[in-house]
């Protein structure tokens, strides 16, 4: 019984953990959402990763990265984060968002921690969901 109440004991503090990083992480890919709308490169450069900064050199072209490959976040509204999910040891959060045009696309953002706390180490588009009728 010892054992059971220990395991479950754990399995709360973890679930309590990581909803704790949920909220931070919210947080970290609305601010850069938001900073993209503001057309502020050098706001939205402080939640990439160092893997990200090491990349792009610079916010300016981080920021036209963004706005060619990535004009969905570029041009941002009604975002909604969906799952957050720890696949063999990375951290992703599924978002939706809706572009400029009204289009809802699903991007997964990889996070890491770090001593500046969690950023934004990728971003994938997501195949569009079926919808049927």
């Amino acid at each position: 019984m010892r054992i059971l109440a220990f395991v479950f004991g754990f399995w709360v503090a973890a679930t309590a953990a990581f909803a704790q990083d949920g909220d931070a992480i919210e947080s970290v890919i609305g601010n850069q959402l938001d900073a993209f709308n503001e057309r502020d490169i050098s706001e939205a450069w402080e939640y990439a990763s160092p893997n990200i900064k090491r990349l792009f050199g610079d916010p300016g072209n981080f920021g036209m990265m963004v706005q060619q490959g990535y004009p969905m976040v570029w041009d941002n509204a009604d975002v909604r984060f969906l799952e957050l999910r720890d696949l063999g040891g990375m951290v992703w959060q599924k978002v939706m968002v809706r572009d400029a045009q009204g289009a809802l696309h699903i991007l997964d953002y990889q996070m890491i921690e770090t001593a500046q706390g969690w950023q934004i180490n990728g971003v994938r588009l997501l195949p569009a969901p079926d919808v049927g009728a």
